[in-house]
């Protein structure tokens, strides 16, 4: 069996060029829709993940989880949000790709993890974000099959040791959203990761 986060950074660009590739379709008019997440709307969604970027560079280069979590819905965006998303998964990349920043322990706010397991984690909401995007903007759903493949077979690894899961029956549903409708018979899957996290 291979190691699961063989080659994370490289799905994390993935993820983050779907996540780009809605985000280039949003007119001037859809930045204030809503979103499947119920408390943001497009801006906020775009807000959160470009901050989502720029905090895990400060958790690879040392910064506390407190300041992860107080910064969480600060703007990133300014009068550029395409631009500054963009520039942030450059970014983030880039500052995982430091030597040792992989296997260096950050402190992520749900618990301690090495950088290669929280960029999975970052992977992982990107590809869940970029469906949201999509379904709001009315641009395709379809997320790239491989990595919707990977990050289902391994969502234990991903989130082991957090205080937070969407695969654990002690998770509190503070980070994650509550599973939707029981599973349907032949459920495909993308269908059935989008429900794991409460789509």
């Amino acid at each position: 069996m291979s190691y699961p986060f063989a080659g994370i950074i490289d799905r994390y660009l993935l993820s983050g060029s779907e996540f780009a590739h809605r985000l280039r379709t949003v007119r001037a008019e859809q930045w204030t829709a809503p979103t499947p997440c119920a408390e943001w709307d497009v801006r906020q969604l775009v807000n959160h993940m470009t901050r989502g970027n720029l905090n895990h560079i400060s958790l690879v280069n040392g910064g506390p989880a407190a300041d992860f979590l107080r910064l969480r819905d600060e703007d990133a965006l300014g009068d550029e949000p395409v631009g500054a998303y963009t520039r942030s998964v450059r970014e983030c990349a880039d500052a995982f790709r430091r030597p040792g920043a992989l296997q260096r322990t950050l402190g992520y706010p749900l618990g301690p993890v090495t950088g290669e397991q929280a960029l999975a984690v970052r992977t992982t909401d990107s590809t869940i974000h970029t469906w949201d995007l999509a379904r709001a903007v009315n641009a395709p759903e379809t997320l790239d099959p491989g990595l919707v493949a990977w990050i289902e077979e391994h969502l234990a690894e991903i989130y082991a040791g957090l205080a937070e899961s969407p695969v654990s029956a002690d998770t509190t549903h503070r980070f994650f959203a509550a599973p939707g409708a029981p599973p349907l018979a032949g459920e495909a899957c993308q269908a059935r990761l989008l429900r794991l996290f409460g789509r």
